[in-house]
């Protein structure tokens, strides 16, 4: 049993998200969002180093030390998975572990709005599943995965780094790839998936001008693409997107992402008012002609406010804030937890000052 092995356990024991363990530093573990430190002795560099390697596989040690960083999933049998981040820091090694929750979610297990099987269900296109580090896009993603997997005879490409909710085969053919041992990069493998017959391609991250082309290209050619970005908010997602492609082509691309996108869940995590967990309290922007128009008249400013104004019951899409009101009402978050999270924090207050969770 190595070393590190105690410190997951107490993880999952504990029902905490990640184990932070770095030289220099107590090792911490996440709990609802909250950063708690281990009665344990400061780690020196040598321990830090001797604890993190030891699971490591010769092969991942000889990556490390060229790259300084990988990643990698680890399983500790009768205990877990987990995201393994394993990196250099200024006091000597560091790792943050995240546990990988047992089974593959589904929508409604993680609370998510009907909405999102409309859009799932759609032929091809592009759908953005957005937010910031650890706000749960992952988990998001495995969900729609599950959806279609459960619902539809589909063959879904998985391109991730590293390969995080596995996925057996219900009605679907389910092909999982991970960067480093099944296919070099990102852009690599997303060449090959058009050579490979998908109907829906699920890209772990949209990082840079290259993979988000491809991911243009492949909807264009009657692919569903459904993949994430590191963005706060659905307008600011359209624009990263936009703004990554090159200059010269803009113009072009805004009237080819107005057709083919299909929808942006934006997400935040917000800590359930009972304290059994979180919740994801979300943006959502579908496509509509008026969307379309915003996006090809470089208006897409406007976004933000529209979400603001639309009404959920007829078109299905909602503000953050809006969200947030919508939960607290239900009781589902406290006021500050969701103001902690809201575009507009005062307003989302002032809105929900006047009631209580059982009016």
């Amino acid at each position: 049993m190595a070393r590190i092995d105690s410190f997951l356990e107490l993880v999952v024991d504990q029902k905490a998200s990640d184990l932070h363990f770095h030289a220099g530093k107590a090792p911490l573990i996440r709990h609802n969002g909250d950063m708690i430190t281990l009665p344990f002795r400061v780690l020196t560099e040598t321990q830090a180093r001797r604890f993190v390697l030891e699971i490591m596989t010769s092969s991942q040690r000889e990556l490390f030390a060229q790259q300084r960083e990988i990643d990698f999933m680890y399983e500790l049998e009768g205990v877990g998975r987990f995201r393994a981040n394993v990196f250099h820091q200024r006091d000597g090694m560091g790792g943050v572990f995240r546990v990988i929750p047992p089974g593959v979610p589904s929508l409604q297990s993680l609370d998510l709005p009907r909405t999102l099987r409309a859009l799932i269900n759609q032929a091809n296109g592009l759908l953005l599943v957005t937010g910031p580090t650890g706000c749960g896009k992952t988990t998001t993603l495995a969900a729609l995965v599950n959806e279609i997997n459960s619902t539809a005879q589909r063959h879904i490409i998985t391109i991730e780094d590293p390969i995080e909710f596995i996925h057996a085969p219900i009605k679907s053919v389910v092909t999982q790839r991970e960067v480093g041992r099944h296919t070099y990069s990102f852009g690599s493998a997303m060449r090959s998936a058009l050579r490979e017959a998908p109907d829906v391609l699920v890209v772990g991250e949209l990082r840079d001008e290259e993979t988000i082309s491809l991911a243009l290209n492949a909807a264009e050619t009657g692919v569903l693409v459904v993949g994430t970005l590191h963005t706060s908010g659905a307008a600011k997602s359209v624009n990263r997107v936009i703004n990554a492609l090159p200059e010269e082509t803009r113009e072009q691309m805004r009237g080819v992402l107005a057709m083919l996108l299909r929808g942006v869940v934006s997400q935040q995590l917000c800590r359930r008012a009972n304290g059994e967990g979180q919740v994801a309290v979300l943006e959502v922007l579908l496509q509509s002609w008026a969307v379309a128009n915003m996006i090809r008249e470089n208006k897409i400013h406007q976004i933000e406010g529209y979400l603001q104004s639309v009404n959920f019951e007829k078109t299905s899409m909602c503000s953050l804030d809006n969200c947030i009101i919508q939960y607290v009402r239900d009781g589902l978050i406290t006021l500050e937890e969701g103001a902690s999270v809201a575009h507009y924090p005062d307003q989302v207050r002032s809105v929900c000052g006047g009631f209580s969770p059982e009016e």
